[in-house]
């Protein structure tokens, strides 16, 4: 593969990846758990400090191993082969299929809120949207790379229309008088743990960076300026957004309502402003998919270019023409199928957040374990204030696990039986490998 990505392409699919469905509509299922405005607040900010620990310690990690796999690599390194192959195959059956199903689940949810679409059934929009994002990531990354480019830039102006708007509108301020925040006992604690969760998702994404590692120009730098700047980025962005929604709208039409950011822009713009922030969510969500689409067939690429996967080469396997990985583009999407069918937006997300969290905590406790044991290792990002980002970024990441598992333990069991499924493939190829 080419070194044909710079670091605004870089950063583009960090942030393109990331800001999609979750940033317009995870504020419905977290004003469901928090039953607070300003707790619907606050918890954007604070998720984005979790992910901002998290992003920094990975950093480090990344620009380290700046090579093909990304966390698959690290872990490798930290933890050895079979660990690390059980994260690859969570993310190849769970992450990465369970976001391009959920995203274009709420993609079709989304569209069917503008005029005379109402109809059209939200799984056959899903499925088409899923093809067009197949097609165009067909064509090579120069391609989806230009594509998440020019996402990136439309996403932009719904989010910062609403917030910028919400702070000189001459609307009602919702928040006037709206009780404090407050967590007053253990059941809402958990339920401000689920929620923290749920906006997790919306800052998940960052992590796949990695897997483009050989695409990228100068990856060393490129890939720590990169997930730390789009972290920043869209903490700000998210806080800001969720409370221009809060603050335009009353609370009661808020809660448990998908439909807010379109409220919101209809009484910000008016009828035909509204249509076309929708507009830009819809594209929002699109470029969501697209670098889901596009980091997440370089999975199964990298692990059966290292015959770590039954059928190896089928895997392994780019087009002639484009150099794109096109066999493992059309297993992420079969798989996507089967999940567009038998899953909801919030299932499959808070499903791929929790078991991507798991082998989150591995890879910061792994910087310690890198730090002692391979000291003179060349580092050419190091974490600032070291060691306080790591050590936050476990904390955060064992309340999230733990408040999970207590709170959703079908939900957290499906997730860990479907990674522990890699076990008997990972035992297998290594028999068929060595005879």
């Amino acid at each position: 593969m080419k070194r044909q990505l710079n670091l605004f392409a870089a950063l583009a699919t960090v942030m393109g990846t990331m800001i999609g469905g979750g940033a317009f509509f995870k504020i419905a299922s977290v004003s469901s758990l928090t039953h607070n405005a300003w707790l619907s607040i606050l918890v954007w900010p604070l998720a984005g400090l979790i992910a901002l620990m998290a992003g920094l310690s990975v950093a480090e990690l990344a620009a380290s191993f700046p090579e093909d796999g990304g966390a698959v690599r690290y872990l490798t390194v930290i933890y050895g082969p079979k660990i690390a192959f059980l994260f690859g195959w969570s993310l190849i059956i769970i992450y990465y299929p369970a976001n391009i199903a959920a995203l274009s689940i709420v993609f079709a949810t989304q569209l069917k809120q503008l005029p005379h679409l109402q109809a059209l059934s939200t799984t056959s929009i899903a499925l088409l949207v899923m093809l067009i994002i197949l097609l165009i990531n067909w064509l090579g990354s120069k391609l989806s790379s230009g594509v998440q480019k020019l996402t990136l830039i439309i996403k932009l102006l719904p989010i910062l229309a609403i917030g910028i708007f919400a702070i000189w509108s001459n609307q009602t301020n919702q928040l006037a008088g709206a009780p404090g925040p407050q967590i007053t006992s253990a059941t809402s604690a958990f339920s401000f743990g689920q929620a923290l969760l749920a906006v997790l998702f919306a800052y998940d994404g960052w992590l796949s960076i990695g897997n483009l590692a050989n695409e990228i120009k100068n990856p060393a730098k490129t890939l720590s300026r990169a997930i730390t700047w789009g972290l920043l980025g869209v903490s700000v962005i998210y806080t800001l957004l969720n409370w221009g929604f809060i603050k335009t709208i009353p609370w009661s039409k808020i809660v448990g309502n998908q439909g807010t950011a379109l409220l919101a822009a209809q009484k910000l713009f008016g009828s035909f402003g509204g249509l076309m922030i929708s507009l830009g969510i819809l594209v929002s969500i699109f470029g969501a998919i697209n670098g889901h689409l596009m980091a997440g067939s370089r999975m199964p690429y990298t692990l059966g270019k290292q015959k770590k996967l039954p059928q190896a080469a089928f895997f392994a396997k780019l087009n002639p023409k484009t150099l794109v990985p096109t066999n493992s583009m059309l297993f992420e999407c079969a798989i996507a199928v089967i999940m567009i069918f038998s899953g909801t937006f919030d299932s499959l997300t808070d499903m791929l957040v929790y078991v991507s969290w798991i082998f989150s905590l591995l890879l910061f406790i792994g910087v310690f374990i890198l730090r002692k044991r391979e000291p003179d290792l060349l580092r050419p990002y190091k974490i600032p204030l070291y060691p306080l980002p790591p050590i936050l970024a476990i904390i955060g990441a064992i309340f999230i696990i733990i408040n999970t598992t207590l709170t959703q333990p079908k939900l957290a069991l499906t997730g860990i039986l479907l990674t522990l499924t890699g076990w008997p493939v990972y035992n297998w190829t290594n028999k068929h490998n060595r005879a």
